[in-house]
């Protein structure tokens, strides 16, 4: 069975890196331990921007040293002696991991015939099948074929084994045609498209290229992608009209009129959102016009350079992007791209690689984007002046997992992602404070709440508030769920939830749960989050809540209703309560597997499980954990998650006719990407339940025929 995958191409500038980063993604979900490995470093005196990229991806936990084989130097020196040191240290990362995605040479140094047939020879002595990159910038199919057939010609002779080919940065419009060139009986094939962003420089490689330095500006966002560049020698009016979203323009420093029109134009509606401005010429605006552009408070980069107009534009215009680990557009483009266009399971079947039985944090995060992806739904995100809301609703929109509502004023929040050089383009964006919806949901707000005295002219107050907006939205089905919390507290977010979407039927309390993903399994801790010192009725609400939670997600849910005593050794008023709660729950849902009281070390460790409760089916193999009071429960998840290095997602809330869930004000994107994922996967669940109460007997009768 291969262990490896060697991914090598004949030629530079094949985009590569976005392979490599796509199978790393892919191997990432399927096993528990993925190395990456680079034969040749690509830089003796810089570190490895693609060894970087793919060291700095969740699912690899190697040092940058491990992962070297040896230097363009030693292979000059002594290619047999480099190439018996590549097979030593690749040998030293197979032994730790299950799989291992290797990335061969960049061309950077020795000639292309060479170069590929000393990565044909370092392929076949790891025992690694190869896919090769061909590019397929500016050629026909016809043309990628000739050069994908010469390329593994070449391979072959020198006994690789190839197992694919891909043709990167290919036309948009050639890549159905471009496949079907490359398809061979003995190998698989894909193409994928040219993305101009994935080849963009940042503003500050540009400010490098230069030999600039930062005048004015915020130096955080020299980190957004450089779209466009234009020299802008020209009078103002004329430059306006060929501004571009996201352009870097070089203009000379003494050209006031200039610099002040471009920031006038960054700022106003209905222009371009410029990337930065290049003064060259060693020019800087006098002191007063200093003055003016630090009043202005603008936040865009203004570069400064010392060389001349013509040498600026032209290193400035020989900069080439590179996918790196510190844009997150990038990365979130180059994994969409691999997702649309190639089959991944056609891919892992060549591999052969083997899945394992356990669930680790990783390939659960994965799981739920994937399940989000096949059936999207909408999803409602209220914070949206929160910067992290923003990325992460770049990140969901990018990665296809669920479409998005964000409530905020669509000026500013447009224009802040833009800066921030963030999509946010499929996004639908509302201001809660005014439109026809504002004035539906006040009346629709007073109706509800008439019982209580509401009155139109307070609820138009009230649903101002985006928890409330948006609580509005998923309750009359304008969205599927709502993700909030970010910046606001959990009183905040769930408080409209209870006085609008309420419980659902035979439920009398909303809780919650943490998904609490260890190093093999993924287990369900409750309620850990929002009920204080629930009495026996809702602890049993609380565990058949949990249980149904644990199901949407694909695990089989063995309650464990947790207490300082197991079975019939401990009395008190804490344990009745718990003995009470576990009978309720087996009365109710006697399809369930609940055990209890028990202790935590009883419920989760075989070989006390056997001594305290031998004949339990729960005990010792449990997944989902009642515990008695929130106090117990917030503290052992803290400490789980501390001291064990768990992932803990959530609080997931459940107990609510439709989703609604919170987020934690210290999330980090990553947080807020996965709850949106919990939430779309909820709302399935509920689209699911209902369409099956909707089945008439007939329907089923027909069904059956």
């Amino acid at each position: 069975m291969a262990r490896s995958i060697y991914i090598t191409s004949a030629e530079g500038d094949t985009g590569k890196s976005t392979i490599a980063l796509g199978v790393l993604d892919l191997l990432s979900r399927t096993v528990q331990r993925v190395g990456v490995f680079r034969p040749v470093a690509r830089s003796t005196t810089q570190s490895d921007y693609v060894l970087e990229l793919l060291l700095a991806h969740d699912g690899v936990d190697l040092t940058y040293e491990e992962c070297v084989g040896t230097t363009y130097e030693a292979v000059h020196t002594d290619p047999e002696a480099a190439l018996s040191q590549i097979v030593s240290r690749y040998h030293e990362v197979e032994r730790r991991c299950d799989v291992v995605v290797i990335v061969g040479t960049d061309y950077t140094d020795v000639a292309g015939a060479t170069e590929l047939s000393y990565n044909a020879r370092i392929a076949a002595n790891l025992g690694a099948p190869v896919l090769a990159v061909v590019r397929g910038v500016d050629r026909s199919p016809e043309e990628i074929r000739q050069v994908a057939d010469v390329m593994v010609s070449e391979l072959r002779t020198h006994h690789a084994e190839v197992m694919g080919v891909i043709a990167n940065r290919c036309a948009p419009e050639q890549v159905l045609h471009v496949r079907k060139a490359l398809l061979g009986h003995d190998r698989v094939a894909w193409a994928l498209p040219e993305d101009t962003l994935l080849s963009a420089p940042t503003v500050r490689a540009i400010m490098e290229a230069v030999g600039g330095r930062l005048e004015a500006g915020d130096e955080e966002l020299l980190s957004r992608e450089a779209l466009d560049l234009l020299v802008g020698a020209m009078s103002v009016e004329h430059l306006l009209d060929k501004l571009t979203d996201g352009a870097v323009i070089i203009t000379p420093g003494d050209r006031s009129d200039v610099l002040l029109g471009l920031l006038m134009a960054h700022a106003a509606e209905g222009f371009p959102s410029l990337a930065g401005i290049v003064l060259n010429g060693g020019f800087y605006p006098p002191p007063v016009i200093a003055r003016l552009v630090g009043g202005l408070g603008q936040r865009l980069p203004i570069i400064r350079t010392d060389l001349g107009t013509f040498r600026s534009a032209n290193a400035a215009a020989g900069t080439r992007g590179r996918l790196t680990a510190d844009s997150q557009r990038k990365v979130d483009t180059a994994l969409a791209l691999f997702e649309r266009h190639v089959d991944g399971e056609q891919l892992l079947g060549r591999l052969d690689v083997a899945r394992p039985s356990v669930v680790t944090p990783l390939m659960f995060e994965y799981e739920l984007l994937a399940r989000a992806r096949n059936d999207r739904k909408h999803i409602v995100l209220p914070e949206g002046n929160d910067d992290r809301i923003l990325r992460a609703a770049s990140t969901l929109l990018q990665r296809g997992v669920a479409e998005l509502t964000i409530l905020g004023n669509e000026t500013t929040i447009r224009a802040r992602a833009t800066e921030l050089g963030l999509d946010i383009a499929e996004a639908t964006i509302i201001d809660p404070h005014d439109g026809e919806l504002h004035d539906r949901f006040a009346a629709e707000y007073a109706e509800l709440r008439k019982h209580k005295g509401m009155t139109v002219e307070r609820a138009r107050e009230i649903v101002s508030s985006v928890s409330y907006f948006g609580t509005m939205m998923v309750q009359l089905g304008l969205a599927d769920g709502m993700v909030s919390g970010a910046v606001h507290t959990t009183a905040h977010t769930i408080k409209p939830a209870f006085e609008i979407i309420k419980t659902v039927p035979d439920t009398s309390i909303v809780s919650s749960v943490f998904l609490m993903c260890l190093e093999d399994r993924v287990l369900v801790y409750g309620d850990a989050a929002v009920n204080p010192d629930p009495t026996a009725e809702q602890l049993a609400d609380i565990a058949i809540s949990s249980a149904e939670t644990a199901a949407q997600f694909g695990i089989e849910p063995r309650i464990a209703m947790l207490s300082y005593s197991t079975g019939e050794s401990g009395t008190g008023p804490d344990v009745e309560k718990v003995r009470a709660a576990t009978a309720l729950v087996r009365e109710r849902r006697p399809d369930l597997d609940v055990e209890g009281p028990i202790q935590y070390d009883a419920a989760v460790d075989a070989s006390v499980a056997k001594t305290k409760m031998p004949d339990s089916t729960v005990a010792g193999r449990a997944t989902v954990f009642i515990f008695p009071d929130l106090n117990t429960g917030n503290n052992t998840y803290k400490a789980v998650q501390r001291s064990a290095g768990a992932v803990a997602i959530g609080p997931v809330l459940q107990g609510l006719r439709k989703p609604v869930n919170d987020l934690s004000r210290g999330a980090l994107v990553q947080d807020i990407v996965n709850t949106v994922a919990i939430t779309a996967i909820q709302a399935q669940a509920l689209d699911a339940a209902a369409a099956a109460d909707t089945t008439t007997p007939a329907d089923t009768q027909g069904a059956a025929r």
